[in-house]
């Protein structure tokens, strides 16, 4: 592998000089594309005669960095620089430097004048707007990309390679193309479909969605309603949480500061119940009239501080309330939690002129009515 990526180094030197000396045309296209199969880069398509010439926008799901470089080698296309500054780096991974650097508004309005010059190369655009493996699903289309134009055509892409997978999630593009260059073989896919036109008074989000049906059938996929945002938020909790070496118990979606921390009391208990002890202090001081062994026993089995005090306040969990001395035992809370709970309480609008009870209600309809405004000060308190 390490004498492929050095070779391979000095071969991509001359095939990029090659593909910026030579004008695009059919030529140019045949001899990179051997040329890339010295580098290991072999590209298949399917069907060929399917690729319309007057379509004027390929859509296509994202694999790898290099998804444009790949089709470029079987047809001339243009895919516009969406992230990352402009400049010769840009430039030299064959992205369209269009200058637009406002909104997605600017963007399609720049594409639809691009694309009224029937001189200029048709555009291939990734809806998807992030990179998956291909595996599972389809990230969610994104509509503007279906704005420009009334017909469409869909680009199915497949890669496969051998020992190391194809695309790793939080990698970059010059760790794609090392890997490309250290295994023996990658083999890109392309799968021409149909064109697609727009419906009578369809919206670009309704046409998005059909097309993104219609990839998923074609590559065995999930069409999924996750987003490109989705993804990167998954990203940001998977770095917070692999710097932790022991992360002491909740859910797996908390931040850090909002994790119990492990009381200096509790050294010489097991990790386990140190950790179920203290995610049920934090619930007690939320709820301090639900048992604390009630609240232990839904830990064990939710794992999560939030989920047990939603299944608390919902009456999934059915218990006896405490009695308000045996409440006054536990320990108390912090300044801070006390003041947010003092905001809590003074900034929640009370569904009824009735303030919340401290006891049990014998009635039914006042224990229902107390219920409803904990939740929503709870709902509230969360959403601040």
């Amino acid at each position: 592998g390490l004498c492929l990526l050095i070779l391979r180094l000095f071969i991509g030197v001359h095939v990029f000089l090659v593909s910026c000396a030579l004008p695009d045309s059919v030529l140019r296209r045949f001899i990179v594309r051997v040329m890339c199969s010295v580098l290991g880069l072999f590209v298949r398509q399917s069907d060929p005669r399917l690729r319309d010439v007057n379509v004027r926008v390929y859509i296509a799901n994202h694999v790898t960095q290099f998804d444009h470089n790949v089709i470029n080698l079987l047809t001339s296309c243009n895919t516009p620089a969406l992230n990352g500054a402009p400049g010769f780096i840009c430039w030299s991974r064959g992205f369209m430097e269009l200058g637009v650097t406002g909104s997605r508004a600017e963007l399609v309005d720049s594409l639809k004048v691009y694309s009224s010059h029937r001189g200029n190369p048709p555009l291939l655009l990734f809806p998807e707007e992030a990179a998956t493996n291909g595996r599972a699903g389809l990230l969610r289309f994104s509509s503007w990309p279906f704005s420009i134009l009334d017909v469409v055509q869909p680009v199915a892409l497949q890669v496969q390679r051998p020992l190391i997978t194809v695309s790793v999630a939080d990698s970059s593009w010059i760790t794609e193309l090392l890997w490309t260059f250290f295994v023996p073989f990658t083999v890109y896919q392309v799968r021409w479909m149909p064109s697609v036109p727009r419906r009578a008074e369809e919206l670009s989000e309704d046409f998005a969605l059909r097309v993104q049906e219609l990839l998923a059938m074609e590559l065995g996929v999930v069409s999924t309603r996750l987003t490109a945002a989705d993804k990167t938020e998954h990203m940001k909790r998977l770095r917070h949480t692999s710097r932790l070496p022991f992360a002491p118990g909740g859910c797996p979606h908390q931040p850090l500061a909002a994790r119990p921390r492990m009381p200096s009391s509790l050294t010489g208990v097991a990790p386990e119940d140190v950790r179920i002890t203290a995610m049920a202090q934090r619930v007690k001081e939320v709820l301090p009239h639900v048992p604390l062994e009630v609240i232990r026993v839904d830990l064990a089995q939710t794992n999560c501080v939030d989920t047990t005090i939603a299944n608390l306040l919902e009456g999934r969990v059915p218990f006896f309330p405490e009695s308000k001395e045996a409440g006054t035992d536990l320990l108390a809370p912090s300044t801070s939690q006390a003041a947010a709970a003092s905001v809590i309480q003074g900034s929640v609008a009370v569904p009824s002129s009735k303030p919340a009870t401290k006891q049990f209600a014998k009635s039914p309809e006042q224990r229902h009515l107390s219920l409803q405004e904990r939740k929503r000060a709870l709902y509230d308190y969360a959403r601040r």
